[in-house]
């Protein structure tokens, strides 16, 4: 391994310990809920589910886990409870998917990631990473998409490192 690759590993571990720097501007996951999977999304005109709760009031269990699991990443109020949704027992189920993880399996996201020199947008499409970081271009990897990975460890499959040429 040579210093620069050494120099990123660092890089992405103290970008890891800071999630905030991270912001998801798209998501696309899969949640398995109880009774069946939902497809979940967010987009710039809001979040999104396929379960009969979020047709029904614009908010679900699935969604209040997601704002609670990636709070420091979306940069966005949490959706507001709905007249007449049963807020106990969503809460209580949000609540245990969220120490679930499992549940979830994240198809894609765009997110713009807050580096020391500059803002690049990092990408993830079915275990497929990309990043505007010159480094990422050379090598398939970088501090940006590493420190993703650590913080989304058991969403996302690992960033492929390519071999220095």
């Amino acid at each position: 391994m040579d210093a620069s690759m050494i120099n990123k590993i660092q890089k992405a571990g103290e970008y890891a310990s800071q999630p905030e720097r991270a912001t998801f501007n798209r998501l696309r996951l899969q949640f398995n809920g109880a009774n069946s999977s939902y497809l979940v999304s967010l987009s710039d005109d809001g979040w999104s589910c396929t379960c009969a709760g979020f047709q029904k009031y614009a908010i679900c269990p699935h969604i209040m886990a997601l704002e609670s699991l990636f709070k420091p990443m979306l940069k966005r109020r949490p959706l507001p409870y709905a007249p007449g949704q049963n807020i106990v027992s969503d809460v209580t189920k949000a609540k245990r998917y969220s120490q679930e993880i499992d549940r979830i399996h994240l198809i894609s996201f765009e997110c713009s990631f807050e580096g020391y020199n500059k803002t690049h947008t990092i990408t993830y499409d079915q275990g497929h990473w990309t990043s505007t970081a010159s480094f990422f271009a050379q090598r398939g990897v970088c501090s940006h998409t590493m420190a993703l990975e650590k913080i989304l460890k058991g969403f996302v499959e690992p960033v492929r490192v390519q071999p220095a040429v």
